[in-house]
C-alpha cells in the first residue's frame, strides 16, 4: 500500500521538525522544505498528497505556491502562518488552501486536521461506480463523477470545495442549508463559529464563477437568518 506523502514548507526548522515528528507517528512520510521555490519543485517531482505551508517563506510566499500548485493539482493545502487576521485567512482560502491554522499552534489539532482533509480527499478519489448522474438547471451543468461544471457549454473551474458545496446545493434543491451544515457536510469537521467566515468566503467565490454578478440568474440563493438553497 502507498505511504502517504506529506509536503512541510516552513524557513522555520523548529517548527518543521515538530510538525515531522508527530506526523512520523501517524505513519506518513515528510518531505521537508525551507523556501517556496522548493516547495513547488517537490510537488512537481514527487507524489505528494497533502501539503502544510507557510506564508512568509523566502522566494516563494504561499499564497503564490497555492496559487502555481492549484493550476495543476488538487491535494488538501493547509495554511500554517504566524498572520493571524481574518485577511489572511479569507486570501488563503481565495487562493486555495482548504485549511488554516495560526502559530502558535497545538501539534495534536494539527495532526487532526491533517486525518480529517486526507480522509476526505482519499474519499474522493476513490475509483466511482458506473453512474451516469448529471444535474442541470439554468444553463448549468454538472457532473458528479466527473467532479465538472459548465455554465451555458463553457467549462467552469472550481476549486474541490467550491464543488462539493455546489453539489451539496444541487442535489438537495429543495432543502435549505445553514452554514453549519455546509461546513459540516464538506469539511466533514467539527463546526466552530469561526468556520462561518470560511463557508461564506467560499460561497462568495463561487457565486463570482457561477457569474452571479452578471446575470440575473442566482443558483444560490440566501435564505436571510436560515442559510442558503440551490435555485434551480
Amino acid at each position: 500500500m502507498k505511504r502517504i506523502t506529506i509536503l512541510v514548507a516552513d524557513d522555520e526548522a523548529e517548527i518543521a521538525d515538530l510538525i515531522e515528528l508527530h506526523l512520523e507517528k501517524e505513519g506518513y512520510r515528510i518531505i521537508k522544505v525551507s523556501d517556496g521555490q522548493e516547495a513547488i519543485r517537490a510537488v512537481q517531482t514527487q507524489s505528494v498528497d497533502l501539503a502544510i505551508l507557510d506564508i512568509m517563506m523566502p522566494k516563494l510566499d504561499g499564497y503564490e505556491v497555492t496559487r502555481q500548485i492549484r493550476e495543476q493539482y488538487h491535494m488538501p493545502i493547509i495554511f500554517l502562518s504566524a498572520k493571524t487576521s481574518d485577511l489572511n485567512k479569507i486570501t488563503g482560502l481565495v487562493v486555495g488552501a482548504d485549511d488554516y491554522m495560526t502559530k502558535p499552534f497545538n501539534p495534536m489539532e494539527l495532526v487532526a486536521r491533517v486525518n480529517a482533509q486526507l480522509r476526505r480527499y482519499i474519499q474522493l478519489n476513490q475509483p466511482p461506480a458506473v453512474q451516469t448522474t448529471v444535474l442541470e438547471a439554468g444553463g448549468l451543468t454538472i457532473y458528479p463523477d466527473q467532479r465538472n461544471v459548465f455554465l451555458y457549454g463553457e467549462s467552469i473551474e472550481l476549486t474541490p470545495k467550491e464543488f462539493d458545496i455546489l453539489l451539496l446545493l444541487a442535489e438537495h434543491t429543495k432543502k435549505v442549508f445553514s452554514v453549519e451544515n455546509i461546513f459540516r457536510h464538506v469539511w466533514g469537521e467539527a463546526y466552530y463559529e469561526n468556520d462561518s467566515n470560511t463557508v461564506m468566503v467560499h460561497i462568495r467565490t463561487l457565486r463570482k464563477k457561477l457569474g452571479e454578478d452578471k446575470n440575473k440568474h442566482k443558483f444560490i440563493k440566501t435564505i436571510w437568518g436560515v442559510g442558503y438553497t440551490f435555485n434551480g
